[in-house]
C-alpha cells in the first residue's frame, strides 16, 4: 500500500463509501482505484488527485497534503545518485536491498531522521521515479 492509497482508503471508510461506488462516481474502474490504493499502480494523475479532493470536499492544506502523498506514492522509485558521494550511493543501494526487512518502528525512525535534515538548495534537480523534482 502507498501513503496515498492508505489515505484514500481512510477517507472512503470515514465517509462510508465503497470502492466500487467511489470509482463509479469518479468515472474510473474499480480495478484501477483498488490498484492505486494497494500500490500496484503508479502515481495518480494530478487531475485524479483534484477529483478525489473535490469528491471528499478537501481544500487548502488538506488538499496540498493529499497531493504531497500522491507525489510520495510511486511504488517503484528510482534514485539517481550520480554526482553524489559514494556513501550516498551505498545508502541508496543498501536501502533498496533491505527495505522489505524493516519494521514500522524502524521505518518511522528513519523517516524522522530524514525529516530533520533541511533540504539542500541546489541549482540542479533530482530524479525520483522517472520525474524531475
Amino acid at each position: 500500500m502507498t501513503p496515498f492509497g492508505e489515505r484514500v482508503r481512510s477517507l472512503r471508510d470515514a465517509k462510508g463509501v465503497t470502492l466500487k461506488q467511489m470509482a463509479s462516481d469518479l468515472s474510473i474502474s474499480s480495478a484501477y482505484l483498488s490498484a492505486l490504493e494497494h500500490g500496484k499502480r503508479g502515481q495518480p494523475s494530478p487531475q485524479l488527485v483534484r477529483q478525489i479532493c473535490a469528491y471528499f470536499g478537501i481544500i487548502w492544506d488538506e488538499a496540498e497534503a493529499l497531493e504531497r502523498l500522491a507525489d510520495l506514492s510511486h511504488p517503484r522509485v528510482t534514485v539517481d545518485t550520480s554526482g553524489l558521494s559514494a556513501r550516498a550511493t551505498e545508502l541508496a543501494n543498501r536501502l533498496s536491498e533491505r527495505i522489505g526487512d524493516l519494521d514500522d518502528e524502524t521505518l518511522d525512525r528513519l523517516l524522522t531522521i530524514i525529516d530533520a535534515v533541511p533540504p539542500r538548495k541546489t541549482a540542479g534537480t533530482r530524479r525520483i521515479a522517472g520525474r524531475r523534482r
